[in-house]
């Protein structure tokens, strides 16, 4: 019989494999989804992406209302936290997502496929993380997270909307209702989607993902004598994680974090093989290398900040209704609107490598 730590390393990469098929095939990205739908007028995949956040939601607080996942034990509920050093990260990633044109979930994915720019990305976002977190960026960023954190009384939604004099359990409910159903229904009051079938099962399928991820580390692996993390679907500690666990394996254990970081790669490549998606693609230039070096860095040392990325703050963060990751995820969408419009707006590269898709 399986213990529990070996239950989530198992659940880890089923989940990791599910969604990297799963992403492959709909291109579900936020950045993909913003650019379409600001640039091209396409919305079909930001409305994957409202979806997805929905369904996790519903799904990870009606987990929590039964008390089969304790979301207090998760990093995105921890009593103190620092609002400016989040919401700086979040800067930072959204703005080195557009820099490397796909974020490091989406760059896991397309190494599956055979793309070997998003080999730099994820190679450069996992150091660039783990130096923030351990390395020689740690101090600093442990000096400003001391120096501006705060531990307020109200660290969640539900807990916000309890002060009107609200029962815990019909706070949670109404906070989660009314956010995932503004975004289901964003989803679907566009024509268009209605027909994207393929996308709209990508939106169920991913927001149940993020729930599978805390019913795996929650509930099954659950275990006072060997405690696993509570979290679901996250990339920025893993993929930096999984970097150092390549080098150093027989020093370091296994985790979730990295079972997911396999499980998306291989998913990813047993798809794009099985339908012939699979095709070599490289940098088309020094100056393209160079951009994607600096963005996958920003993404790592600013999700590090922020404790998340698009996914692991937009979707698992979000999912708990924490107050800090609304800050973050403001961040991400404030430097992402940097990257794709205005005066700091990142000038797309004109090449052979641009008009056979790009990362995100």
């Amino acid at each position: 019989m399986l213990s529990g730590g070996n239950i989530v390393i198992v659940g880890g990469l089923l989940i990791g494999l599910l969604y990297g098929a799963v992403a492959l095939l709909s291109g579900f990205c936020l950045l993909s989804g913003l650019r379409g739908w600001w640039a091209r007028g396409d919305s079909r995949l930001i409305r994957t992406y409202a979806l997805a956040l929905g369904v996790a939601i519903v799904a990870t607080q009606l987990l929590a209302a039964r008390g089969v996942v304790d979301l207090g034990k998760s990093i995105y509920l921890q009593p103190s936290f620092s609002a400016p050093l989040m919401f700086f990260g979040g800067l930072l990633f959204g703005y080195g997502m557009v820099l490397a044109n796909g974020c490091g979930s989406r760059a896991l994915v397309l190494l599956g496929r055979g793309n070997l720019r998003s080999f730099v990305v994820v190679i450069v976002l996992g150091i660039a993380a783990q130096m923030t977190l351990k390395g020689l960026v740690a101090p600093a960023r442990i000096f400003l997270l001391q120096a501006s954190q705060t531990t307020p009384k109200i660290i969640s939604l539900p807990a916000l909307v309890s002060l009107a004099g609200l029962s815990e359990n019909f706070a949670r409910t109404l906070a989660a209702s009314v956010i995932a159903g503004a975004l289901i229904i964003f989803a679907f009051a566009h024509a268009p989607f209605h027909r994207s079938w393929g996308q709209i099962a990508a939106g169920f399928a991913v927001g149940l993902l993020v729930t599978a991820g805390w019913f795996a580390t929650g509930y099954l692996g659950a275990d006072d004598f060997n405690p696993v993390a509570v979290t679901s679907l996250t990339f920025i500690a893993p993929i930096a994680d999984a970097v150092q666990y390549a080098m150093l394996s027989t020093g370091l254990t296994l985790n979730f974090g990295i079972a997911v970081v396999a499980g998306v790669f291989a998913g990813s490549l047993v798809t794009a093989l099985s339908t012939r998606r699979f095709q070599w693609e490289g940098f088309s230039s020094p100056r393209h290398m160079l951009r994607s070096i600096g963005g996958a860095a920003l993404m790592g040392a600013g999700g590090a900040m922020a404790y998340g990325c698009s996914i692991g703050q937009g979707l698992t963060g979000l999912s708990t209704l924490a107050l800090a990751s609304f800050v973050a995820v403001a961040g991400i969408l404030l430097g992402t609107a940097a990257g794709l419009r205005g005066a700091l707006r990142v000038q797309p590269l004109v090449s052979a490598d641009a008009q056979s898709g790009p990362l995100s």
